[in-house]
């Protein structure tokens, strides 16, 4: 009950306790303020959660953004009309180099951890050497649509993430490569032996995650209207909170997109009402790893039993 209900639970209460301490959490501009920031860490939760079902980890994400972002704003900054084709490069390029991490965890058998940390300094190292370590400003307004418009009342980056979970959500529950995701991260020798290309369906895991990081590198940027080298820097963290809070193993196998969401909007409410109480930055990032640190325990906790 607790691992089903428990999630919900704990986000609405978090809703409720900061609407009685915050007269302005939930205004309908401060609410649509929430969905616009969490959509870009939820596009990369929802990556991040294939990942971890598998029983990876992918810690370069961030640089990846940065990467997809400086390349899609190079395009447009160029030709501003050719937003088509600066999605495409920069979601290409993240995605190509989210396949090397994947080749080198399921080919040549270094550990997603290591493999994904030698990326995160690779991909920003790219980033930076792109631009000379120099922000690239953009100023084409359908480009800026991406990150800023609005279709009716609700902001372009929800409309585009609850697309993307929609989308990704199919792939897992009701393809085959969705079944093939959670049989290898619940045991990965047994589904060598089944007959599953664990090395193909690893590698693809590693590029989708990528496609998505990119995806949301250019909305960032595009809400910040540059490309910024530096910029990703640290969201992997709350990726990787919002998929471990929403009960995904990090031993793989066991995990759903529906407890990531869940997870996103959890951490999404808490950042916010901690920014509306003035709490510092500092003390953010004290109380974001206690709590992974305690999903983790739980996690483990629940492995054992």
């Amino acid at each position: 009950m607790m691992r089903k209900y428990g999630l919900i639970a704990i986000l609405l209460g978090a809703v409720v306790i900061l609407s009685l301490v915050s007269d302005t959490f939930l205004t309908v501009t401060n609410l649509m303020n929430v969905l616009r920031q969490v959509s870009i860490n939820g596009i990369l939760a929802v990556g991040m959660t294939f990942i971890i079902l598998t029983a990876g980890i992918d810690l370069s994400i961030g640089s990846l953004m940065a990467v997809a972002a400086v390349i899609a704003t190079s395009i447009v900054a160029h030709d501003p009309g050719a937003v088509g084709w600066a999605l495409l490069a920069g979601v290409a390029a993240s995605g190509l180099l989210g396949g090397v991490s994947g080749t080198m965890s399921a080919k040549l058998n270094v550990a997603p951890f290591v493999a994904t940390l030698a990326m995160m300094t690779i991909a920003r190292g790219i980033a930076l050497i792109y631009t000379n370590g120099r922000p690239i400003v953009v100023s084409s307004d359908p480009f800026k649509f991406l990150g800023q418009g609005y279709i009716g009342p609700i902001p372009v980056p929800v409309l585009i993430f609850i697309a993307v979970t929609a989308v990704m959500g199919i792939v897992l529950y009701k393809t085959k490569f969705g079944r093939y995701v959670y049989a290898i991260g619940g045991n990965e020798n047994a589904s060598k032996i089944s007959g599953i290309r664990v090395d193909r369906v690893k590698i693809w895991v590693y590029v989708i995650n990528g496609f998505l990081a990119g995806l949301a590198g250019i909305l960032l940027s595009s809400r910040i209207s540059s490309g910024q080298p530096n910029s990703g820097m640290g969201y992997e963290l709350d990726a990787i909170a919002a998929v471990v809070i929403g009960g995904t193993s990090l031993f793989g196998g066991r995990g759903s997109l529906l407890g990531t969401i869940v997870g996103v909007l959890i951490i999404g409410v808490i950042n916010n009402g901690l920014n509306l109480l003035d709490v510092s930055s500092y003390w953010q990032q004290i109380i974001k790893g206690l709590i992974i640190a305690g999903a983790v325990i739980l996690d483990q906790r629940a492995k054992r039993n």
